[in-house]
C-alpha cells in the first residue's frame, strides 16, 4: 500500500428520533437527531481531531446534516460540508414512519426478505412501479465513489457522514463485494470506519479496510451483542521483528515491551466484556497476548492450536524485505500483487493458511453455545484469511483488510454457526492511541 493513501472516514449519523422509536426511516426526512445523537456527534468530532479533512460530504437529510455540522463544530474544522444526494439513505418509502412490527404485519414476505436476503426485496413506489431498494442503493454508492475518486487522491483525507444502509453499500462497492453481502456488515450510530485507497503494485487501484464500526469514543468498547455467539479476534502484540519489518512467520519470536503494553491495553479494553472461552495459536507471541487479556477473566479456559499458526515463510523467515528483494525479486513482487499465486520458498501458500485457519475457526464456532463469547488470538495472515472468507473475499484479497498488533475484531453469528456471520467491528485500535491504526505493520 502507498504510505500516503486517500483516507476515507465514514461516520453514521447519531441516534435519531426514529431510531429510538424503532421506526423505519429510509430517505424520508421525518426523523431528527436526538439529544443523545447530538452528544454522540460532538464526541465523534473530538475523536477525529487528530485528522484534518480536505473535504466533507454529507447526506442532506436532517439527521445526517445535523451530525455533520455538530461534528465539525466540535472538531474545529474550517471546511464546510457538501451535501450530496447520492448519500441519501435507502428508499423504503412504502414503509417510512412505520414501526417494525407494523411492517411485519403489513408486508410479511418482503419484511422477511429484508431480514434474510435484502438484495432480493422488492417494493412498489406510489405510482405502482416495482423496484429493488438494495441494488438501487449499490448503484447510488458506485456513483458517489466514482466522483470521490475523481476529485481526491493520495495524501488527502475525506469525511463522509451518512446513513446505515448507504454506508454499508459504499463499503461493499469499494471492496468489490456484491449486494448479497449487505448483511455481513454492521454500522452503529456515530460509528467511525476508515478505508484507504491507493495505487498498488503496477499502478492498480487498491482498497484497504483499516477499521470498521469503532464506537469506543462513545464510552463503550464494543457494539452490543446480538443473539447468537460472538468471537473476538485479536492479533498478537508487537515483536522486535514486527518493528524491524522482518518476515517472522513460524519463527517463535516473543513480544517486545511495546507488544506487552499493547496486550495490556487490549486487556483493559476487553475487561468489561464477558468471556466464556479462549483460543490461541500455539506460538509464543499470541499465547502471551491471550494470557495477558485473560488475566481480567480468571477461570476462562485457554486452548492453543497449530491450526492458527502464522504462515510459514520458509526461507524468507528472519529476512528484511530488502534482503528478500535481492534474491527473490519476482516472487516478492508477485506476493504483493497476486499473493494467491505464490509458493513461499520451502514454506506455505496463502491457500494453505486459508484452509487450516478456516477449518480451525469453523470448529471453534461450531463448539460455541448460543450467547457464548470466545476470544481468539492469532496472527496477521491467519486473521486476514479468516476475515476475507467471512466477508466473501478470496485469497487474492488478503491485502484488503488490516490487522494491527493488539487490534480487536468482532464477529457475530446471530443466525447460528451455519449461517453467514456479521462483521460487527474490524481492527479496533482506539485502546492503542486513537482512531487510526498506528501499530507497526511489520512484514506479513
Amino acid at each position: 500500500m502507498s504510505t500516503l493513501p486517500l483516507r476515507i472516514v465514514l461516520v453514521r449519523h447519531g441516534v435519531s428520533s426514529f431510531n429510538l422509536e424503532h421506526r423505519v426511516q429510509g430517505r424520508d426526512d421525518l426523523s431528527h437527531l436526538t439529544e443523545e445523537g447530538e452528544l454522540q456527534s460532538r464526541l465523534t468530532g473530538q475523536a477525529l481531531r487528530e485528522l484534518g479533512f480536505e473535504a466533507v460530504y454529507s447526506s442532506p437529510l436532517q439527521r445526517a446534516r445535523a451530525t455533520a455540522e455538530t461534528l465539525l463544530a466540535s472538531h474545529g474544522a474550517s471546511v464546510s460540508p457538501e451535501f450530496d444526494d447520492d448519500l441519501l439513505e435507502i428508499d423504503l418509502s412504502p414503509w417510512s414512519g412505520l414501526l417494525r412490527s407494523e411492517v411485519r404485519a403489513l408486508d410479511p414476505e418482503q419484511e422477511r426478505r429484508w431480514r434474510e436476503a435484502p438484495e432480493t426485496m422488492e417494493l412498489r413506489r406510489a405510482d405502482g412501479r416495482a423496484y429493488r431498494p438494495v441494488p438501487e442503493l449499490m448503484e447510488q454508492a458506485a456513483r458517489f465513489a466514482g466522483r470521490l475518486r475523481a476529485r481526491h487522491g493520495d495524501g488527502e483525507a475525506v469525511l463522509v457522514v451518512a446513513h446505515n444502509a448507504i454506508l454499508r453499500c459504499l463499503v461493499l462497492h469499494l471492496l468489490g463485494l456484491p449486494a448479497s453481502a449487505f448483511l455481513r456488515l454492521r454500522l452503529d450510530n456515530a460509528s467511525i470506519s476508515v478505508l484507504n485507497l491507493s495505487r498498488g503494485e503496477g499502478g492498480n487501484p487498491q482498497v484497504q479496510l483499516e477499521s470498521l464500526n469503532g464506537i469506543a469514543h462513545l464510552g463503550v468498547p464494543l457494539p452490543a451483542a446480538a443473539a447468537g455467539s460472538r468471537l473476538l479476534l485479536v492479533r498478537h502484540g508487537e515483536t522486535d521483528w514486527n518493528r524491524e519489518g522482518r518476515f517472522q512467520g513460524q519463527m517463535d519470536i516473543p513480544l517486545n515491551a511495546h507488544g506487552l503494553a499493547q496486550a495490556e491495553a487490549a486487556r483493559a479494553f476487553l475487561a468489561p466484556v464477558p468471556l466464556q472461552r479462549a483460543y490461541s495459536s500455539d506460538m509464543a507471541r499470541p499465547l502471551r497476548t491471550a494470557e495477558v487479556i485473560l488475566s481480567s477473566h480468571p477461570g476462562v479456559p485457554l486452548t492453543s492450536t497449530r491450526g492458527l499458526r502464522e504462515i510459514g515463510h520458509g526461507l524468507w523467515e528472519g529476512r528484511l524485505e530488502s534482503e528478500i528483494a535481492a534474491t527473490w525479486p519476482q516472487l516478492l513482487a508477485d506476493w504483493k500483487r497476486t499473493p494467491q499465486t505464490v509458493q513461499m520458498p520451502e514454506g506455505e501458500t496463502i491457500g494453505d493458511v486459508w484452509d487450516r485457519s478456516l477449518d480451525t475457526w469453523n470448529r471453534i464456532v461450531a463448539g460455541l453455545a448460543p450467547q457464548e463469547t470466545a476470544l481468539v488470538v492469532a496472527h496477521d495472515a491467519v486473521n486476514k484469511t479468516i476475515l476475507c472468507s467471512l466477508l466473501g473475499l478470496t485469497p487474492a484479497d488478503i491485502w484488503t483488510v488490516k490487522q494491527g498488533n493488539g487490534g480487536v475484531t468482532v464477529v457475530d453469528y446471530p443466525r447460528g454457526a451455519a449461517a453467514p456471520p456479521v462483521l460487527a467491528s474490524l481492527n479496533l485500535t482506539a485502546h492503542l492511541g486513537g482512531v487510526l491504526d498506528r501499530t507497526a505493520a511489520g512484514a506479513l
